[in-house]
């Protein structure tokens, strides 16, 4: 039997969530994708893109998580490898290091680091011309393993599968793939933190919301029964990776949903369907999509405007996602003069690294020390600083009443959490007078050493 706890990824279920979310393959539609899903009082939506292999480049890549950092966006990123015609290269276990590799490179946006390896498999054109269940649970586990070996943060989801696929040439069964999936390795399920499911409205792509069943929008419930059937104890966090009714384009798509009629379809399914409490993302295929295959499933028309389904689901109300993201500063370079007149104050300067995940405000900032006398913050080189970035803090202390040699110690917090290491410096505090008679006995020395 296979638990579904967590492997150190953070539940997302467990804080406030906004599941609402969108595939895009367009990545100049971040904006607009925030503009969905982060509408209504909703923060932190969610946002699904690929990334093939022949465009593992960290220093893009990392501008793009930055820029959904900025939007509050969340991405789950599906990796796929590359076309060969009309159909996708099989992936290699000899490939999976470099894709580790570079995707541990990436600063990511929040502490999971949401990944699907690969698209569903049980098409023979999404694995090299032919099905093959055995070969991808290898797959699966070997990347699983790989990535968790490089950081446990790394939230690891299975190739979403068509439940609507018959057994033939070029399909097979969802139920009978996970079965041989499950007689190749029986412990599969023990390498993933989530399940990916495309819970589209079959048959068509044009049935009611009010369906339920494996082809229905409602898959999900269909595909837990059946992962419980090969062991699994309790429900996995559900990601819809995909789903979406097909429409119109032109009068002419006599057999298409008017895509007039659609808003309400994804506000019934919202509402009444994609409300459990295991769902942690709901992302439709697709934003944008200009061209065949996939025409009649953009959310933006051949004038590039939005279909009035986009606003509609833009005003469903919504959650303010809370994720948990790492915060963490390194205090690259700190000065303080050492020498202090007592009951005087002293000042400091620091160079300080954000090596976490949030964007910082210099409001946010306190400096602790352990004595309880608390240096106060008065000057920074920036307002705002992102990740990866430097800047310099300046800052005040009061020194002590008495003559002394003593080390201090400051702690660097945010938002009243500390996020950097304990930094100590050395600090002589001398008295007026004391000064003034190490002075005069100095020059007298000085005198006498002349002679």
């Amino acid at each position: 039997a296979f638990s579904t706890k967590v492997l150190a990824v953070d539940n997302p279920v467990s804080s406030p969530n906004n599941k609402f979310g969108i595939h895009i393959t367009d990545l100049s539609d971040l904006e607009d994708a925030a503009k969905l899903v982060n509408s209504s009082g909703g923060d932190w939506g969610y946002v699904t893109f690929v990334i093939q292999k022949t465009d593992r480049n960290t220093k893009s890549w990392q501008s793009i998580f930055d820029k959904c950092r900025r939007l509050h966006l969340i991405p789950i990123v599906r990796i796929a490898t590359r076309p060969q015609g009309d159909v996708w290269e099989k992936p290699s276990l000899g490939d999976i290091d470099g894709w580790v590799s570079f995707l541990n490179s990436l600063n990511w946006v929040i502490k999971n680091r949401y990944v699907v390896i690969g698209n569903e498999p049980n098409h023979s054109k999404e694995w090299g011309g032919e099905v093959n269940p055995e070969e991808y649970a290898d797959y699966l586990i070997s990347f699983s393993s790989k990535l968790k070996a490089k950081s446990e943060d790394f939230f690891i989801l299975p190739a979403g599968i068509d439940s609507s696929a018959p057994n033939g040439k070029e399909t097979m069964d969802e139920y009978v793939f996970i079965k041989r999936m499950y007689n190749k390795n029986n412990s599969f399920l023990s390498y993933i933190d989530g399940w990916s499911s495309h819970s589209y409205p079959n048959p068509g792509f044009s049935a009611s919301e009010n369906d339920s069943g494996r082809t229905s929008i409602r898959n999900f419930y269909w595909e837990k029964s059946i992962l419980k059937n090969f062991g699994l104890v309790n429900d996995l966090p559900i990601f819809i990776t995909e789903t979406g009714w097909a429409h119109k384009v032109t009068p002419d798509d006599k057999k298409l949903l008017d895509p007039n009629l659609l808003g309400q379809k994804y506000k019934n399914a919202y509402e009444n369907a994609w409300n459990d409490q295991n769902i942690v993302a709901v992302t439709p295929f697709v934003l944008t999509y200009k061209e065949p295959p996939f025409l009649q499933f953009s959310w933006r028309d051949l004038d590039n405007d939005f279909y009035s389904f986009f606003n509609e689901v833009q005003s469903i109300k919504k959650t303010q996602g809370k994720p948990v993201q790492i915060d963490k500063a390194e205090i690259s370079a700190f000065y303080v003069f050492p020498y202090q007149l007592s009951g005087s104050s002293y000042s400091g300067l620091f160079l300080v690294k954000n090596i976490g995940q949030t964007i910082w405000n210099i409001t946010d900032f306190s400096l602790h020390s352990k004595d309880g006398v608390n240096p106060a913050i008065t000057t920074s080189s920036f307002s705002e600083l992102e990740p990866g970035n430097l800047g310099f803090i300046s800052f005040k202390g009061t020194s002590g009443d008495i003559s002394e040699s003593r080390l201090h110690s400051v702690i660097l917090y945010r938002k009243n959490t500390p996020v950097s290491h304990e930094y100590t410096f050395h600090l002589i505090t001398i008295s007026p007078f004391k000064m003034k008679v190490e002075a005069l006995w100095g020059r007298i020395y000085s005198y006498f050493k002349s002679f």
